[in-house]
């Protein structure tokens, strides 16, 4: 539903340059944090500025606030409740649930079960496990979810001090393109393909064949090459794990695996998988000893993070829409991956699926162009702030800059690119 707002000419033009500034305070976010160490008695508000997570969120509530100044409160209010919060909602209670403890000790489990079936060092067939399978396991359990499992996997092996630095952002950039190539395999999985899938009739079959493997090389082929270059840096992944992990009992990890399988199966439902997050926020206490701290206070600032994207984004299609519509194919795979840095792929994929008679050739230049560029920035792809918030810890300074992301994500981009175009 749009309210008058989104048509006014003065809040649309207020509405891209409050966007713009929220996409420039991402780059220098990491410039907050060296200011904070610089300047201690001001720490605690350049903290907060330097947090990526609020970024969005902030400049949404300074937009709210300029709406109201501008065209009443009543008006400012009916559109920030105009707005659908389901994927919020649901990074949210997906993070808070495969990040639990039982989950990852299931998942740790099986891979080193794997891993150590294959005549190559456990630690590095551990890392590629973590880039490769993991990513493309979202097509089936979600994106974030996949996100979340991957960055606490890896965030011992390759996020941590030994690891030199540009290694760290090559490995992060190689785990965003994955994850957000890997869940194409399937018409449910990753935000862009959710949201033309029923505009466009596309189904798992559909997608399976038409993208899936393509994807699934381009993450091999991405994976395999960030495993190498690491190879000397890597360390078993049993030196940093806890000792108790083995302990979980097989019978509590299922249960948590089956609440996570609910909640992604209930993903278009907020008021279903929010029910079962408060089911879930009870059981951990009843076998606290198998469980560790949830990650709620992340969980909680991604959300914010994607509600303030939600919030700027809704004033945002009055200029990218005639931009998108306005390509040849190629122009709009190239274009895509633009504009997914500086949007959201969902959005962008969106703003398409709303073009009368767009050709089936458009059709797959856009999507593959908006998941290509998925990894190229932390607002490109929803689960990309998940990833930031569970392992900036392990970067200089306890933050990831946002142009050390991007020049960590081109060549493993590039290769995505390649094989969406030429196969």
């Amino acid at each position: 539903m749009q309210t008058p707002l989104e048509h006014s000419s003065l809040m649309q033009t207020v509405g891209a340059a409050l966007f713009g500034l929220a996409l420039l305070h991402t780059f220098c976010a990491k410039q907050f944090e060296l200011l904070a160490h610089r300047h201690p008695r001001h720490a605690g508000l350049l903290h907060l500025l330097g947090e990526v997570e609020v970024v969005f969120g902030f400049w949404a509530f300074v937009l709210v606030a300029s709406m109201a100044l501008l065209a009443g409160g009543e008006q400012a209010i009916a559109y920030a409740e105009s707005l659908q919060y389901t994927e919020p909602l649901f990074v949210f209670v997906v993070m808070v649930v495969a990040a639990s403890k039982p989950v990852l000790s299931i998942v740790q489990r099986v891979l080193g079960f794997v891993a150590r079936l294959l005549p190559l060092p456990t630690p590095l067939v551990q890392a590629w496990l973590g880039l490769a399978v993991v990513p493309l396991l979202g097509s089936l359990i979600t994106e974030p979810a996949a996100m979340t499992l991957a960055a606490l996997m890896l965030s011992t092996q390759i996020f941590r001090e030994g690891i030199p630095e540009p290694l760290k952002y090559g490995a992060l950039g190689v785990l965003f393109v994955n994850i957000s190539i890997g869940g194409t395999l399937t018409s449910y999985a990753a935000p862009p393909v959710l949201m033309v899938a029923g505009a466009w009739n596309w189904d798992t079959a559909f997608m399976a064949s038409t993208f899936g493997g393509k994807a699934a090389l381009a993450v091999l082929v991405n994976a395999t090459g960030i495993a190498f270059l690491l190879r000397t840096h890597l360390r078993p992944h049993e030196e940093s794990a806890s000792p108790d992990d083995a302990s979980v009992p097989l019978s509590v990890s299922l249960i948590h695996l089956l609440l996570l399988a609910g909640v992604v199966a209930l993903a278009h439902h907020p008021v279903l998988f929010l029910g079962l997050c408060l089911f879930f926020l009870g059981y951990p206490p009843a076998y606290a000893r198998y469980q560790s701290p949830l990650i709620l206070k992340e969980g909680l600032l991604v959300g914010f993070f994607l509600a303030g994207l939600v919030v700027l984004g809704g004033l945002q299609q009055w200029w990218l829409q005639p931009i998108v519509s306005g390509l040849s194919p190629t122009a709009l795979f190239f274009g895509a991956v633009g504009l997914t840095a500086m949007t959201d792929n969902a959005a962008l994929t969106y703003l398409g699926s709303l073009i009368e008679g767009i050709s089936a050739t458009s059709q797959y230049m856009l999507v593959a162009g908006a998941v290509t560029g998925g990894g190229l920035t932390v607002i490109a792809n929803a689960p990309n702030p998940a990833g930031v918030a569970l392992l900036k810890s392990g970067f200089n300074d306890g933050s990831i800059g946002a142009l050390g992301l991007l020049l960590g994500a081109l060549l493993p981009t590039c290769v995505a690119a390649a094989f969406f175009l030429l196969l």
